[in-house]
């Protein structure tokens, strides 16, 4: 079987902040209700209802998920960059023979349009699925590694029984990550090609 690493999206492969922004921003103009929007980006990583929660009340949450996420599209995908490194570090589990799987809380359409617009290319993309919940496709897909930028995808890691390698993108620092339990952290993706292959062959030689 070939080496799966899965990789969390917002934060770890993606700056999607510019785009979730103006998103929030347009949700508020449409809505008329405060969005704190330089809040709300600093804090990704959870699933959009949680944020909403912060600004909405419980009963109006679903519906202002919905009108988010049909906004999003318009709003979001142009200005949301690839983060340095996101597109050689799937090349890199590529090169030495791996799959690479995308797993992320982000709903599973609009994480896909942000890969088809900044010319990503992992196996498979996952979306729904937040924390622990990450272990679902983590397993099913045979991942052994999750790369992720916030707590909650060390979690996921843990349940998966996969490696958790963070990566100080996010809105968590080295020591934090590494005081999370996180088994190995980078300072981004421009250290995982060097960081993979070293891993690739020892466990080719433990194999």
């Amino acid at each position: 079987m070939p080496f799966t690493v899965g990789f969390d999206l917002d934060m770890t492969l993606i700056d999607s902040r510019p785009g979730i922004h103006a998103t929030y921003r347009e949700l508020s103009a449409r809505t008329g209700a405060w969005i704190d929007a330089d809040l709300a980006v600093s804090r990704l990583g959870p699933p959009l209802e949680h944020e909403l929660a912060h600004w909405f009340p419980e009963e109006r949450v679903a519906e202002m998920a919905a009108a988010y996420r049909e906004i999003y599209p318009t709003h979001a995908i142009g200005p949301s960059l690839a983060l340095p490194g996101a597109g050689d570090a799937i090349q890199a589990v590529r090169a030495e023979g791996g799959r690479s799987v995308v797993v992320t809380a982000k709903n599973e359409p609009h994480a896909k349009l942000h890969i088809e617009h900044l010319g990503l290319e992992p196996d498979a993309v996952v979306g729904w699925l937040w924390a622990e919940a990450k272990a679902e496709a983590l397993r099913e897909h045979g991942a052994t590694v999750y790369v992720g930028d916030h707590l909650g995808d060390i979690r996921g890691a843990r349940a998966a029984g996969a490696l958790a390698v963070s990566v100080a993108t996010g809105p968590y620092g080295e020591d934090a990550l590494r005081a999370a339990g996180a088994d190995v952290v980078l300072p981004d993706l421009t250290a995982f090609p060097a960081w993979w292959a070293a891993y690739a062959e020892g466990a080719d030689s433990r194999a």
